[in-house]
């Protein structure tokens, strides 16, 4: 299997002010302070327990020092806009940053992050480091800008009592696209009252349903949205118009949300918090982390996810080797380029992802592991019963293309999928509209027709 390194994007941001006390201009913050922006939002709070933790260690272990944390209350793609802001300016750069995997090379070109070659030259742990995860914090340069802390696959997340009442055979393993679609129909037979099957869909989902819901798809077909030996994008894929089809079958069939519903900025917290513990949905296609919303520490705890949830692989469209397909990302913590005192935001970056906190973070936000030390650790392989299943779907993941040009091919892709769902455009339709703004973003010269 031909496996693609995480992807670029470049988010600018729309709004002139989204900070309070953030003013352009200034000498960037002191040496004796140390900004640290992360993303906490909905499902997504371990991040501001794990910094405060590492606050806390980091200023008893550096007299003087202040840490000012900054949590960026947004969603995914509005995280990017108002980091990206924050990035613009030197009096509120941040020292630190938590940085999707597909941002560093953005970012980088942006002159917004600084290299870390040096650190962990010096660094006896980047030796716990896989890599193919160091290479998740790489620059087109081959510096490392970020130190990953974890990665993710995605799967399938039923509620295995709501198929079974629905006559389906459980655990359930859906071998192809149409064994997710019958086992829909079973549900929606059942009982009309319950979403039979979530997958992200539409421009206010932003990567959600470009990567999570339309690469899981694409990735499963025997077409690619971009070809890494020729550097060129792929137009006319029939997998392309396959994947847009399967979103018109779950939408436009009723199997799904309501576009309406799906259109929903919040719908992930939604679903997480409140559709699937209260068992009105059943299968949703979503990553290994969603977990971390129902143990004791999450955001909605929920005991007995364990009992009722199971996880099945999302299926090949024909059930083609390997069977199976996932989507990777990740993210890490990277070194802001203006930074007063880079030894010291080093420091903080070494003390947060160390063996102690990266285990205690990991097993709290439901990540798979990328220190070795961690993954074999036994209160990681205990914590959760899901840790094993998803990290051997790693063998058989994919990465969003690493191309400068992603993030606006990743903008269109949700359009596409968007006009689909919403019955605006067939498949057909919008897979033509999709690669006419293609060719309008990197000319017809870097595309290349599929061969279909």
């Amino acid at each position: 299997m031909k496996q693609r390194h995480l992807g670029i994007a470049a988010i600018a941001a729309t709004s002139v002010l989204l900070f309070s006390g953030c003013a352009a201009g200034g000498d960037g913050g002191d040496a004796d302070t140390l900004k640290v922006a992360y993303q906490k939002f909905g499902q997504f709070t371990q991040m501001d327990a794990h910094m405060k933790k590492v606050k806390e260690e980091f200023e008893a272990a550096n007299e003087g020092m202040t840490v000012e944390l900054v949590p960026i209350e947004a969603q995914e793609a509005d995280y990017f806009a108002k980091l990206a802001l924050m990035n613009r300016s030197a009096a509120t750069a941040p020292d630190v940053m938590y940085e999707d995997t597909f941002m560093v090379k953005t970012d980088v070109e942006a002159g917004y992050l600084a290299p870390l070659d040096d650190y962990i030259a010096e660094w006896e742990d980047w030796e716990q480091f896989p890599e193919n995860a160091r290479q998740a914090g790489a620059g087109d340069d081959g510096k490392i800008y970020g130190i990953p802390m974890g990665t993710d696959t995605r799967a399938i997340w039923y509620n295995q009592e709501i198929l079974s009442a629905a006559g389906v055979e459980v655990p359930w393993a859906p071998e192809t696209w149409d064994d997710i679609l019958e086992t829909a129909e079973a549900v929606k037979a059942y009982d009309p009252e319950i979403v039979p099957f979530n997958i992200y869909s539409g421009k206010g989902q932003s990567e959600g349903a470009s990567m999570q819901g339309f690469q899981m798809l694409l990735s499963g077909t025997e077409d690619e949205l971009f070809d890494t030996d020729e550097q060129k994008w792929i137009l006319g894929s029939q997998g392309f118009e396959d994947s847009l089809g399967f979103i018109e079958d779950i939408y436009q069939g009723g199997l799904g949300p309501t576009p309406q519903q799906a259109l929903d900025k919040n719908i992930g917290t939604t679903i997480n918090s409140e559709w699937i513990p209260g068992g009105t949905l059943a299968m949703s296609l979503d990553g290994s982390w969603a977990s971390g919303t129902w143990i004791e520490t999450g955001s909605s705890p929920w005991p007995e996810w364990s009992e009722v949830l199971q996880v099945a692989a999302m299926p090949t469209q024909e059930g083609q080797e390997p069977g199976r397909t996932s989507m990777s990302g990740g993210w890490t913590l990277a070194m802001g380029a203006g930074s007063q005192n880079k030894d010291a935001a080093w420091d903080f970056i070494s003390t947060a992802l160390n063996q102690e906190n990266s285990l205690s973070y990991d097993v709290a936000a439901s990540q798979v592991a990328v220190r070795t030390d961690v993954a074999e650790d036994p209160e990681y392989t205990d914590a959760n019963p899901t840790f094993g299943f998803f990290s051997e779907l790693v063998s058989d993941t994919h990465f969003r293309p690493a191309n400068s040009d992603y993030s606006k091919i990743s903008a269109e892709i949700t359009v596409a999928m968007e006009s689909v769902m919403t019955g605006q455009q067939s498949p057909e339709e919008a897979a033509a509209t999709y690669d006419q703004a293609v060719i309008g973003i990197v000319g017809e010269e870097n595309t290349m027709a599929a061969s279909n």
